[in-house]
């Protein structure tokens, strides 16, 4: 584990960016596709710990970048070739391009220099997509990731990161899956080998700006 000065200098806004993944309504929404996961996500805290990362984000200057999975009402381009598919295209609530279901759920608000990247097909917000050329133009060098699911999303976009080159900084009460004690053992065994795991709170503290010392006039 890196010390609290190691970790600041990973997260040094100049070169860090916040991923959100998947944290849209008809995912995370309280009317979203996979009620247990939205639960999970909710009761968790793990949300609302994304918000606070965003809101902080915002306040230090630090790139937020949103990953959005959709579809096309017609299917077109969607992947086909896993059972995870075929079972998100039998579900009640679609993800539908334009519609409220790819919406950023609340309480995460988004900020005008924000950026959204959709995509249509696959399991990563980052390959097959914009992210990389994305992150590379804004000079990224630490790629902080959250939101959901730590089943699938999640793992992706760190892997992916890590392989191209990106060093991936995971606050592990800032995502979340299904079943709830799936994702602790997920970040022990798996992501601890490859990220840097940390907390919400730690992340918040190196965002902190410190505090001007005022002075005083004789």
């Amino acid at each position: 584990m890196p010390t609290f000065e190691q970790l600041r200098e990973q997260l040094d806004p100049a070169h860090t960016v916040l991923l959100t993944v998947e944290c849209q309504r008809g995912v995370v929404g309280p009317d979203g596709a996979l009620p247990e996961l939205a639960a999970e996500a909710r009761s968790s805290g793990a949300l609302h710990r994304v918000a606070g990362l965003v809101a902080a984000a915002h306040e230090a200057s630090v790139q937020v970048l949103h990953a959005v999975a959709e579809r096309r009402p017609d299917g077109r381009g969607a992947s086909r070739n896993a059972r995870l598919f075929r079972a998100a295209a039998r579900l009640p609530v679609q993800q539908h391009s334009g519609s409220d279901a790819v919406r950023i759920a609340e309480p995460i608000e988004v900020a005008e220099e924000d950026m959204v990247v959709r995509r249509l097909h696959g399991l990563s917000p980052i390959a097959g997509t914009d992210v990389d050329a994305l992150l590379r133009n804004l000079g990224c060098r630490t790629l902080v990731v959250t939101g959901v699911s730590a089943n699938v999303a999640i793992p992706n976009a760190v892997f992916d990161a890590v392989n191209l080159g990106y060093t991936a900084v995971v606050p592990a009460d800032a995502i979340a899956g299904i079943p709830s004690d799936y994702t602790p053992a997920m970040v022990r065994h798996t992501l601890a080998l490859v990220a840097t795991v940390t907390t919400t709170d730690e992340v918040l503290a190196c965002w902190k700006r410190p505090r001007r010392v005022g002075v005083t006039r004789a």
